[in-house]
């Protein structure tokens, strides 16, 4: 994982516990076969991709309430 790829993927989601979370559950679909939804090198890492993603604004995500209902 290269430092400024971190570093733009924060600007995105700058909440650093839910920037692991979404790496974390991207990495697991690539490693299962999903395929990269960005150019990426014949070496670039898992981690490396969901990153690239982020920053490219593929993927999306939604925070929820501490109840987890939705409700306010």
């Amino acid at each position: 994982m290269t430092t400024q790829l971190l570093q733009d993927a924060t600007q995105v989601i700058p909440n650093p516990q839910l920037l692991i979370n979404v790496i974390s559950k991207r990495v697991r679909q690539l490693g299962l076969g999903h395929r990269p939804m960005v150019e990426v090198g014949p070496r670039a890492s898992l981690t490396d991709i969901a990153l690239k993603e982020i920053i490219a604004g593929k993927l999306s995500y939604q925070q929820q309430d501490a109840d987890g209902d939705g409700t306010q």
